[in-house]
């Protein structure tokens, strides 16, 4: 009978009732003995040179113990922010990889550019200082829209950039798919804009950088996904820092989505300032900061071409897309729409030849990098917007059609045109899961209905997939990361039998600390109550690689297994050795250790005791202690995949989109706690949902940001979605020990494709056949009007 604190068990989350009573212990709550505030001062304008910088009205505010410019950190020989991932163009150039200064020193790139950081005794006091620093600009033209970054005559982000172009990136087989385009029957032809979002994570991010002069020991607390590679950058490349001097905590953190994934330079510049001072320095942002300078996500320009056959099968695809990749180039921005994004053009389908060319462009924005599913969403926006188009324009159904190009389940491992093998699935299954729970074939009923009230309906579907569990660290280092991706676990049992997991991953609201404890639950036969989980601290973690691209469990759930296989082992040599037995016939079922047919036998608690009292152990053979440590590198991606449906009803009168049924049928693997997984999917659909109808991040020619706050950033809102149906299957990942997949990006990368179907499906019968994301009333007013007035003029 399965454990009802399993895997596979719906058990609630652990974690929850202190993050629900306010008991969580987020950077902003730390306070270090003497600490001083760090406030930021951000350029106003997009391209400037600076002149001049007068700080000496600042540093007589009361309060003010610094004011520190670029100028000060070049002076200490203090490195630029390193970036992760080098791409190289199709004619072999590595890309074009800038200085990303800590603090700007003679040119500001984008509007919240950093110039200068105050550090006073309150924040009042920092803020009232940093409204005295009088920096000289000499304003320059910017280049801030990505379509028009290549332009001729567009202003020069970067002089080591001709075009700003940062590279110039190709995959797949041009020649044949230029073949297949000439013998195809139908051709369907798309121009997109992936529109550019803003993360929104509950907790903005904050940072406290300490230094102990007894031990010249350096801490940072900072609100991020990955507190390992933070120590590694920050340290090697950034304030030169030996890795054992310097401390990474990064203790609950409230959301992330990918924003809090990357070395920012307010981390850099607090830790070095506690340096100077000799005292901790605190920086929380405020949200209008964090709108400015988040690293923001997606901003693609993409012309698509399908070729079909006759029959609406699928022979070949072309894309040319244009990345904005900001100012500078943040950690893993390169990779994000190349080995993210490109490599998942294949989708769900058997399409024989694609072919994709990216190039990368400079802009005075800030810099783009990875937002929840990070290329993945792009790609499938890409591929679905294309296959629903030409099932539309082949007057095939969208769900035959697809069916008509899925790989087949028994065509596994498949191999893609664009680079990745896909391990497992079973696309079809997903297809009638969600077709079933829409009521597909009652659609053409519900239409009719709405068109009586005088409204428009439409529906449209979303097969994604995706690549998790990121990843073979021989593969990305041979597609361009200066790091492996690896994951390391520890397994401590303590002589009473209960057990801490010390994972390499970082919990920022997925529930780890319940997932993983179940995990140990299900293997040691112990109750997960008795499991404590920790991450986020350098100084007791072995190593991690943190937490992104849903790697958590395939990863890190997968060197915990590895460190149970280990502790298992030596448990079975404890009891071998406690019931006079050979090792070889001691069988562990159900927490319980027995002689293989006997009735001898002692449980795991018994087993965990005796380790650390160990006073007849042949200690020639065998140690005491029951404490593990694994490391784990997958052999390949995981590839989740699904379908989503989205149906809507549009009012011609004012535009709005309501969303009126949305369904999900994912194939994630193994499960471990369905009622978590189910949360991930909702949130996921919303984000997607967001990017959809609500989100967009909108600069004007001159580079200003014109979405700086919540007035004119919209974010979805509860009463903007319906309740969601989702249902599941499990297609176990056939090459990592528990079978799982990952889920945490499935809704983001799918949603917005369903939704902009059903969007298109529903305008259609109006004349309406394009329109940009979001979605929203006045844009959906606007086209149904443009596509009425030309036949009002005839």
């Amino acid at each position: 009978m399965p454990r009802e604190d399993g895997i596979g068990a719906a058990l609630r989350r652990k974690e929850d009732f202190r993050f629900i009573t306010g008991r969580g212990n987020y950077t902003d709550d730390i306070d270090r003995p003497g600490q001083l505030h760090a406030v930021f001062v951000h350029s106003p304008h997009a391209n400037a040179r600076i002149r001049s910088i007068d700080a000496d009205a600042a540093r007589r505010m009361p309060g003010v113990a610094a004011v520190f410019l670029g100028s000060d950190l070049a002076a200490d020989k203090i490195g630029g922010l390193p970036c992760g991932w080098q791409i190289h163009s199709r004619d072999g150039s590595p890309m074009v990889e800038p200085v990303h200064p800590v603090i700007a020193v003679d040119h500001v790139r984008y509007v919240g550019d950093q110039v200068a950081m105050v550090v006073a005794k309150s924040r009042r006091e920092a803020q009232d200082a940093a409204e005295q620093v009088e920096v000289d600009y000499e304003v320059l033209p910017a280049a801030a829209s990505t379509a028009d970054a290549m332009s001729p005559g567009a202003p020069r982000v970067w002089e080591q950039a001709p075009n700003n172009v940062c590279y110039d990136w190709e995959l797949g087989d041009k020649v044949a798919v230029d073949a297949a385009f000439g013998r195809a029957k139908h051709v369907t032809r798309l121009q997109l804009v992936n529109n550019r979002l803003i993360p929104n994570a509950i907790e903005p991010r904050a940072a406290i950088g300490d230094f102990d002069r007894a031990t010249g020991e350096y801490t940072l607390y900072t609100t991020s996904q990955n507190p390992h590679v933070i120590r590694l950058l920050m340290g090697a490349f950034v304030l030169n820092i030996p890795e054992h001097k310097l401390r990474v905590v990064a203790p609950d953190v409230g959301g992330g989505f990918g924003s809090k994934i990357f070395h920012y330079a307010e981390e850099a510049a607090v830790t070095w300032a506690a340096g100077k001072l000799r005292l901790p320095v605190k920086w929380t942002a405020d949200r209008s900061e964090s709108f400015l300078c988040d690293a923001h996500g997606r901003d693609h320009v993409t012309t698509a071409e399908l070729a079909l056959d006759e029959n609406g099968r699928f022979l070949a695809m072309r894309v040319e897309t244009i990345a904005n990749m900001g100012a500078y180039l943040s950690t893993f921005a390169p990779a994000v729409p190349t080995y993210l994004y490109a490599t998942l053009l294949a989708g769900q389908y058997t399409t024989p030849v694609i072919h994709c060319n990216v190039k990368a462009v400079f802009t005075n924005t800030v810099p783009v990098d990875a937002y929840r599913g990070a290329g993945r969403p792009e790609a499938t926006f890409v591929v679905e917007r294309l296959v629903e188009t030409a099932a539309h324009e082949m007057g095939i159904d969208p769900a035959e059609l697809r069916r008509r190009n899925f790989v087949a389940p028994d065509a596994f491992p498949y191999q893609t045109p664009v680079a990745l093998q896909y391990d497992s699935g079973n696309y079809a299954g997903s297809l009638d899961a969600a077709l079933a729970a829409i009521d597909y074939k009652g659609f053409e009923q519900r239409r009719a209905a709405s068109a009586a009230k005088g409204r428009l309906r439409g529906i449209g579907l979303s097969a994604y997939i995706e690549a998790c569990g990121i990843a073979p660290s021989a593969v990305v280092g041979a597609l361009g990361a200066r790091a492996g991706l690896y994951e390391a676990a520890e397994v401590r049992v303590n002589p009473t039998g209960s057990v801490v997991v010390f994972t390499g991953t970082h919990s920022h609201g997925q529930g780890h600390e319940t997932t993983f404890a179940q995990v140990v639950a299900e293997r040691l036969g112990i109750p997960a109550e008795n499991v404590e989980v920790v991450h986020g601290d350098t100084n007791r973690i072995p190593f991690g690689m943190g937490t992104y691209g849903s790697r958590s469990l395939a990863v890190g759930g997968s060197a915990l297994s590895k460190a149970l296989d280990k502790v298992e082992t030596k448990a079975k040599k404890i009891a071998a050795h406690m019931l006079e037995a050979s090792e070889a016939d001691i069988e562990f079922v159900d927490g319980k250790f027995t002689v293989a047919g006997t009735d001898r036998s002692l449980a795991f608690g018994d087993i965990a005791l005796q380790a650390y009292v160990p006073h007849n152990f042949p200690h020639d053979t065998l140690e005491p202690g029951l404490d593990e440590q694994a490391y784990y590198d997958p052999k390949n991606f995981t590839y989740p995949a699904g379908c989503h449906i989205c149906e809507v009803e549009i009012d011609q009168d004012t535009g709005h989109v309501h969303i009126d049924r949305f369904v999900a049928a994912d194939d994630f693997g193994k499960i471990v706690n369905p009622m978590i997984v189910e949360g991930q999917v909702h949130g996921g659909i919303v984000q997607g949902v967001g990017q959809a109808l609500h989100e967009g991040c909108v600069y004007d020619a001159e580079g200003q940001l014109l979405t700086g706050s919540y007035n004119d950033y919209s974010m979805p809102r509860a009463n903007d979605v319906p309740f969601f149906e989702v249902s599941t299957q499990e297609t176990p990942c056939p090459h990592n020990p528990l079978g799982v997949k990952g889920c945490g990006e499935a809704g983001a990368i799918a949603a917005p494709a369903a939704v902009m179907n059903a969007v298109l499906h529903a305008l259609a019968p109006a004349g309406v056949k394009h329109l940009d994301m979001p979605a929203t009333p006045r844009r959906v007013w606007e086209a149904l009007r443009a596509a009425r007035v030309p036949a009002a003029a005839e």
